[in-house]
């Protein structure tokens, strides 16, 4: 593996159950904050075959950890040559290196608001089924708490268009703050 190079952005990764809003998150981060790239991992799974396979019950990749983390970790460093902080979004967390990033948040939504989003999607019902109760045991959220420093982890609410803007603001003030405190 290479080494990162120093950062002068943050690196953001947005993270939680399927139809919490994660894209819709990170698009518009990268859209309103100068020099944040945004990653949407399934896209970069696609793009680059880092799959095994199909598992066709959840018609979905059977992820290969191994290459999206080498295709990831160059995206990684070239954007840090390139002085630019990501913003990374996928369902899981636990398989990224902790030192890529400098704040994780875990986006959450009621089971009722998933469920209508999913259903939107198309999901069959057992995809459908197995994210609903994902989000209510907090899976994803115990993942991000057991992979990553406390302080850096945290669950945000994503259930309406008012407060993914709040998030949005919240978010580009973190970074406004994260270059003060590192002289950038």
């Amino acid at each position: 593996m290479m080494p990162i190079r120093q950062r002068v952005r943050p690196n953001i990764l947005i993270t939680g159950t399927p139809g919490v809003g994660k894209t819709t998150v990170a698009s518009s981060l990268a859209e309103k904050i100068p020099q944040m790239k945004h990653i949407c991992v399934g896209d970069v799974v696609k793009t680059h075959k880092c799959y095994e396979g199909m598992d066709f019950t959840f018609d979905s990749h059977i992820l290969d950890e191994e290459k999206l983390l080498n295709v990831m970790e160059i995206m990684v460093d070239t954007a840090a040559k390139e002085s630019l902080g990501l913003i990374v979004d996928f369902h899981s967390c636990d398989l990224f290196p902790e030192r890529w990033f400098d704040l994780v948040l875990v986006l959450r939504a009621d089971t009722e608001v998933l469920f209508d989003r999913l259903t939107l999607r198309g999901y069959s019902d057992k995809k459908r089924a197995e994210n609903v109760e994902c989000e209510i045991m907090q899976v994803v959220l115990d993942e991000a708490r057991e992979s990553y420093a406390p302080e850096i982890v945290h669950e945000i609410p994503s259930n309406t268009t008012q407060e993914m803007v709040s998030n949005i603001n919240r978010i580009e003030q973190w970074c406004q703050q994260w270059l003060i405190d590192n002289n950038t």
